[in-house]
């Protein structure tokens, strides 16, 4: 789940009255373990059957409308977590984000029986072709009626690499790879196809007038394109742009691009800071601050009473899985735990990768109060869900 706030009935930041809403997005992934690991062997969880029954999928988008959810969030990823006891034995075995499957193949189903409800899904500008991307997102808007926004992320596992015959590159040239992938991807969405492009003249036979249809050239460091956009503009033309990282590069990515920023953190004390920047680093772009929605993470577990609630917690934790939970944290942090005596304090300096997410390393460097202290009690298994977007 996920939040932000809007300004309501034409008021400013600065008065007294001014109303706030609270955005809510789903947050799921197409997999059996997605972020609470271990709960697929829970007594009547459908975790498994979301790779072989759709309904699971259109079941969950008609509860999110019922409860007036602003949209539903799929992660992805590629490769596998093989870092922890350098092997991807202990992910598989206990599906930690394995197998998996491609999140886009959903939508059009959830988009036939809601009305209201968004979705977003991750893909990667490391794995990807611009003009592939334009053809598919372009259909998904058309198909759910502008209702599609896309979670732009630039992978970061060294077993995605090797899964689709790519090499590594470093965290901030990522970045500037991704950056040329939106170049291509605006010329191909805003500028190929003029507004009256589309005629569906009958008469004169003019399904589509080409002398209004632009055929883009661009010829840069990592793409070259020479082609009109496949498909007339959608809704949106440009989806509705989501991003999840918050170092450095990854804030100023976003704030020139996103209008939602998905982020997480051990503590608000940690995630405070960075919202702060991503709103400052949207004003330097020349945007409105207030304008970027920051979508935080968190895992509620809701009952009609308290008891009823931490009975419900109390029976996911039976189920917890510990193991997938440690594979999943050092895969995204590039530290092998399995290494590491349970008492030993982790630094940044544990490190043996560059294939890791920045922002979750940043964090082990944080010692507030607000976090666990007791043995046994990593962030990896008292906070499942603290680990950034997947796909990055």
């Amino acid at each position: 789940m996920a939040n932000d706030v809007e300004q309501k009935n034409g008021a400013t930041a600065d008065t007294a009255t001014t109303k706030r809403r609270i955005l809510l997005n789903g947050f799921d992934m197409f997999t059996v373990g997605h972020l609470s690991f271990g709960q697929w062997r829970a007594p009547g969880d459908r975790s498994a059957t979301k790779r072989r029954d759709l309904t699971y999928w259109t079941d969950l988008a008609r509860l999110l409308e019922k409860g007036d959810f602003n949209a539903l969030f799929l992660a992805d990823t590629y490769g596998q977590y093989d870092v922890y006891r350098g092997s991807a034995e202990p992910c598989i075995r206990t599906a930690a984000q394995f197998p998996m499957g491609d999140p886009a193949v959903p939508i059009t189903a959830m988009a036939a029986v809601t009305k209201n409800l968004g979705f977003a899904i991750t893909t990667s500008t490391s794995y990807e072709a611009p003009y592939t991307v334009a053809k598919r997102f372009s259909t998904l808007d058309h198909l759910t009626q502008g209702r599609f926004g896309w979670n732009i992320v630039t992978s970061f596992k060294e077993s995605g690499s090797k899964a689709l015959g790519t090499t590594p590159i470093e965290h901030d040239k990522r970045y500037e790879v991704a950056e040329e992938f939106l170049t291509v991807l605006y010329k191909l969405w805003e500028g190929s196809w003029a507004d009256d492009a589309l005629r569906e003249d009958r008469e004169h036979e003019i399904y589509a007038d080409p002398s209004r249809i632009r055929t883009v050239q661009h010829d840069g460091e990592h793409y070259k394109v020479e082609a009109p956009h496949i498909l007339d503009p959608s809704p949106q033309r440009t989806p509705f742009l989501f991003q999840a990282g918050t170092s450095p590069a990854g804030i100023a990515f976003g704030a020139k691009h996103s209008e939602g920023i998905f982020v997480s953190a051990l503590s608000p004390h940690i995630l405070a800071p960075r919202v702060a920047k991503l709103r400052a680093a949207a004003a330097s772009a020349g945007r409105d601050p207030r304008a970027l929605k920051v979508f935080a993470v968190i895992t509620p577990i809701i009952g009609r009473t308290e008891q009823e609630a931490k009975d419900k917690y109390d029976e996911a934790r039976k189920y917890t899985s510990y193991e997938a939970g440690l594979t999943f944290w050092s895969g995204n942090a590039g530290i092998d735990l399995s290494k590491f005596d349970l008492d030993t304090e982790i630094s940044a300096f544990d490190v043996g990768t560059d294939h890791r997410v920045q922002s979750l390393v940043a964090s082990l460097s944080y010692h507030g109060s607000d976090l666990p202290r007791g043995r046994h009690e990593t962030s990896a298994s008292r906070f499942p869900w603290v680990a950034m977007d997947q796909c990055r």
